[in-house]
């Protein structure tokens, strides 16, 4: 999948394993739940910039909407109701990750991801039968339950079937199944809003089904991985799974460090309290800081709400679902560019060049928002050369977060966590990306009321503030064994102080299971 010129580090000669179709059709399978978190962020935005839709559910916004058309363009959207149809599923989903984490832990990830897909599918045809506010209210919760448990058992499914020299890779897979998802939403969007009799946003609605009925049906053929088998305690499955995944007889080296890790792990009782410990401070940091700045960027603005604010910075109703659609391509696209280069040059390039993009990018939309709009919001860009300077301008801040934010916020939290934290871990990443998308996509629309064209200088400060955080706190963690972490940590300039020598024993680096000593 990627170029050659590996060279695995410390003692990593026995990782190798070879890729086999059977990892990588199971990894594809598992990324589908991504699709299902894509197809949702897309679909609202769209579905709330369908005149038929707001008539039907929120007239009040559709009358303001109406006002607006010659005035103040910034405010036209601004209803708390409004954004709570979008993003009552982040709270839900924030809600269930916790959940999801427990029955991640005793029943395997594969249960995980059966149930999510499951009360997913209920969900959409919930939406797409609504008739009231309360239905759609409802529906969005119950897709935020099935977002919040294949979120979190996803990443770390993908992060353990792969072998460690293209994890970085097939974890991204579920980046990449998010952005499709969020392309095929938009694309669904324009289409369905062509329906003449205005029944189209149904079918945006109820089309969530499929992705949801292609995980569900999927996560019921896939294997559970070796790491979740041993923490079931079979031993014997789980050794035949990883010569299955590995496409090797002799896999006792390997199958050792997780049996190791797997002991260490099963001392521990709270993995909660255990990642208060110290040692774990790093793993805290990151798992907490990551996800809260990946939602800093303003991308979900962005996604979320790409048609209305198209819509609002003056384009026609089908201009502005095609320009999503536009933003959307960029995006698939770029994610491809992120597989490729996220194990040969290494995460921390990806982060800095992004964060760069992103801030000049951000920049210059709010800049030009402000010469087309002014403070008060009177103006237009129906057309004409402005438009597709900012759409190309949002293009290239949308391919600097999804090759950066986008598919690292997600993979580097799964990979630094050792086994014992590691659902804590993956939790606390889903729930604080949960909370923070459920605040952004709660005052976006007032946030632009009243700071206008300012929220993309303010998006933007924010970008400058975590390029500086990954530059002196993030270390690369390409191509290290998961099992291996500790000593990347262990040589880190700040976090060395806080992982004890013992976490850290033997050859090269550690082969020793963590924590002997506690």
């Amino acid at each position: 999948m990627a170029g050659g010129g590996f060279v695995s580090q410390g003692g990593g000669a026995h990782h190798e394993g070879n890729v086999n179709t059977f990892v990588i059709i199971t990894c594809l399978v598992a990324a589908m739940g991504g699709l299902i978190f894509g197809y949702d962020l897309g679909i609202s935005g769209g579905v709330t910039s369908m005149e038929h839709f707001l008539k039907q559910f929120f007239p009040s916004v559709y009358e303001q909407q109406a006002k607006a058309a010659g005035g103040n363009q910034y405010c036209k959207f601004d209803s708390q109701l409004l954004t709570l149809f979008t993003s009552s599923l982040y709270l839900a989903a924030l809600a269930a990750s916790f959940l999801a984490s427990v029955v991640t832990r005793a029943f395997g990830r594969k249960m995980s991801m059966l149930t999510g897909g499951s009360v997913f599918l209920v969900g959409s045809i919930l939406n797409g039968a609504a008739v009231n506010v309360e239905m759609l209210i409802i529906g969005r919760l119950l897709l935020g339950v099935g977002v919040g448990f294949a979120n979190q058992s996803v990443p770390v499914y993908l992060s353990e079937m792969a072998p460690p020299k293209i994890r970085g890779a097939l974890n991204i897979g579920f980046q990449m199944a998010i952005t499709i998802g969020i392309l095929v939403a938009n694309l669904v969007n324009y289409g369905t809003a062509q329906i003449k009799n205005g029944w189209g946003w149904r079918l945006s609605l109820a089309l969530a089904a499929v992705p949801a009925i292609m995980m569900t049906v999927g996560a019921f053929f896939l294997p559970d991985t070796p790491n979740s088998i041993l923490e079931r305690g079979d031993m014997e499955k789980a050794r035949k799974m990883l010569k299955k995944i590995r496409g090797l007889d002799n896999v006792d080296a390997e199958f050792q460090e997780l049996v190791d890790a797997c002991e260490s792990a099963k001392k521990v009782q709270h993995p909660w309290k255990n990642i208060m410990q110290p040692r774990y401070r790093p793993q805290l940091v990151i798992c907490s800081v990551i996800p809260f700045f990946q939602q800093l960027t303003g991308i979900n603005v962005i996604t979320f709400y790409a048609p209305v604010l198209y819509k609002t910075l003056g384009f026609g109703d089908s201009a502005s679902l095609m320009s999503a659609v536009i933003s959307g391509a960029v995006n698939v696209l770029a994610t491809i560019v992120s597989i490729v280069t996220v194990d040969k040059f290494g995460r921390k390039f990806l982060f800095m060049e992004g964060g760069a993009q992103m801030f000049i990018s951000q920049i210059a939309v709010g800049s030009m928002i402000w010469k087309n709009f002014g403070v008060n919001g009177e103006g237009s860009m129906s057309g004409g050369i402005d438009a597709d300077i900012l759409l190309a301008l949002i293009c290239v801040y949308v391919a600097g977060f999804a090759w950066s934010w986008g598919p690292l916020g997600w993979l580097v939290p799964s990979e630094i966590c050792p086994l014992e934290i590691r659902s804590a871990g993956q939790a606390i990443n889903v729930s604080v990306n949960m909370f923070w998308t459920f605040v952004i996509g709660q005052l976006f629309l007032s946030m632009l009321c009243h700071m206008k064209f300012g929220l993309f200088y303010f998006f933007a400060g924010f970008v400058a503030l975590m390029t500086i955080f990954i530059y002196w706190f993030l270390p690369e963690t390409k191509n290290v064994p998961i099992e291996e972490m500790n000593s990347v940590w262990r040589a880190h300039w700040f976090w060395g102080k806080f992982i004890p020598e013992d976490a850290v024993i033997g050859h090269h680096v550690s082969m020793e299971p963590y924590g002997k000593g506690v």
